[in-house]
C-alpha cells in the first residue's frame, strides 16, 4: 500500500529500479522535473538536468513489467512503499545528506516516525556482550523507545529478539530487497518483526545481498534514530561505520566499556576516546537524550542473583571481568583444581561468568 495512487507510485518504482541513479542525482531530478515528467523527458533534457549518457539510456529503457510486479507486491496489505514526500517518510531520515527517495516497508510504516535508538554489534559476540543487547534493548523499549537494527547475526539480533520478547517495537533495516532474507536463518525473525514492527530496506524487490549495499543500509538506521548504541565491536567492526555515519549525521553516539583486554571492547573503547558517550546503564542514554524525567528511572538492567554458597560466592570475588585461568583461580582460592573446575561449572550454569578462550573464563555479573 501508499498514500500515492498506483499511477504515480509506478514512478517512483520506476525510479528505484533505475541502475545507477543514486540519492543525490535522484535529488537533482527532483528539483526540476515532477517523478513522472523524468520518464518522458528527452535525452537532450535529461543530459542539461545533469545525467550522465549512461544514466540516461538507463532511464529510456526501463524493463517495467518490472514495476507490474512491484505493484503486485505493493497490493498485499503487509506491504507498503513509503517515498520521499510521504506523511510517513522519516522526518529525521529527511535531514541526512543523502536521504533514500523511496523505502520499501513490510510492516507498519507509521513506525518510521516513532523515536529509536538504533543497536548495533559484533556479530560474533561474547556472551556478555549478547547479554547486555538483550537488558537494553529490553530496558530502552519499556522507556517507550523503538529499537532499530540491521537483522545481521550477533548484536543485531540479540537487540530485535529482546525487544519482541519486552512487547515493544523494533525495525530492521536490510541490504536486500523485502522479498528475501539475509542472512537466511533469520527468516522466521524477519516474519515476527514484519507482525508488530517494520522491515525496511531502499532497495527493489529481488536485490541480492552485495557489500555495496550495507554502508548504505547503515546510513539509514542511522539516520533514522536519535541515538546508537554500540554494544560491542572489535577494532575493525562494521559498526564503528554506522557509529561514524551517526556522528555525521549530528545523532548522539553511546558505547558501552570493556576490558581492556577484550578484543570485542577495542572498538566500543576507541568510540569513547573519540567522544561517543560511555554507558553504564540505560539511564545514561535516556539523560542524554533529555527524556530522564519523563522515562522510567527503574529501566536499568536488573540482574536476579542466584544463591551461592559461601565458597563459591568467594570464588565469583576472585573472578574479574576480564579473562583469568583456572590455574590462577586455583592458586588465589587455595582450593584444588576439582573444587574449582566444578564451582567455575555451577557459576556458568547459573548465568554468573562465561567461557573464554584457553579454558580461562570470566565474569559477566
Amino acid at each position: 500500500m501508499s498514500a500515492l495512487g498506483n499511477s504515480q507510485i509506478r514512478y517512483w518504482l520506476a525510479l528505484s529500479r533505475t541502475p545507477g541513479l543514486g540519492p543525490l542525482t535522484a535529488q537533482r531530478l527532483l528539483a526540476q522535473f515532477s517523478v513522472e515528467r523524468i520518464f518522458s523527458a528527452s535525452s537532450a533534457e535529461l543530459k542539461q538536468a545533469g545525467c550522465p549518457d549512461k544514466l540516461v539510456d538507463s532511464l529510456q529503457a526501463l524493463e517495467w513489467s518490472l514495476i507490474e510486479q512491484d505493484l503486485l507486491w505493493l497490493a498485499q496489505t503487509e506491504n507498503h512503499v513509503v517515498v520521499f514526500d510521504d506523511p510517513d517518510y522519516p522526518d529525521l531520515l529527511k535531514q541526512i545528506a543523502d536521504p533514500p527517495f523511496v523505502l520499501y516497508v513490510k510492516g507498519d510504516p507509521r513506525l518510521l516516525n516513532r523515536p529509536q535508538i538504533a543497536m548495533v554489534g559484533s556479530r560474533n559476540p561474547s556472551v556478555l556482550g549478547a547479554k547486555m543487547a538483550q537488558e537494553f534493548a529490553g530496558a530502552l523499549v519499556a522507556a517507550g523507545y523503538a529499537i532499530t537494527s540491521g537483522m545481521a547475526l550477533g548484536i543485531d539480533a540479540a537487540s530485535h529478539v529482546a525487544a519482541l520478547n519486552s512487547g515493544g517495537k523494533t525495525l530492521a533495516v536490510v541490504g536486500t530487497g523485502l522479498d528475501r532474507v539475509y542472512p537466511a536463518r533469520h527468516r522466521q525473525l524477519a516474519v515476527e518483526i514484519a507482525e508488530t514492527g517494520a522491515l525496511i530496506s531502499e532497495f527493489p524487490l529481488g536485490s541480492s545481498a552485495k557489500a555495496g549495499h550495507f554502508p548504505r543500509r547503515n546510513r539509514i538506521i542511522s539516520g533514522m534514530c536519535q541515538g546508537l548504541l554500540v554494544v560491542e565491536a572489535a577494532a575493525q567492526s562494521g559498526s564503528l561505520i554506522t557509529a561514524r555515519l551517526a556522528l555525521e549525521q549530528n545523532r548522539e553516539v553511546f558505547a558501552i566499556p570493556g576490558s581492556i583486554y577484550n578484543p570485542l571492547a577495542k572498538g566500543c573503547n576507541a568510540l569513547i576516546r573519540q567522544g561517543a558517550k560511555l554507558v553504564e546503564s540505560v539511564d545514561d542514554i535516556l539523560e542524554e537524550l533529555g527524556q530522564y524525567n519523563q522515562l522510567p528511572r527503574s529501566s536499568g538492567a536488573q540482574i536476579n542473583h542466584t544463591m551461592l554458597d559461601l565458597e563459591q560466592q568467594n570464588l565469583l570475588n576472585l573472578i574479574p571481568y576480564s579473562p583469568i585461568t583456572v590455574d590462577e583461580l586455583v592458586r588465589a582460592s587455595g582450593s584444588s583444581a576439582e573444587n574449582v573446575s566444578s564451582m567455575l561449572l555451577v557459576l556458568e550454569m547459573q548465568g554468573y561468568i562465561a567461557a573464554a578462550a584457553g579454558g580461562s573464563y570470566y565474569r559477566i555479573q
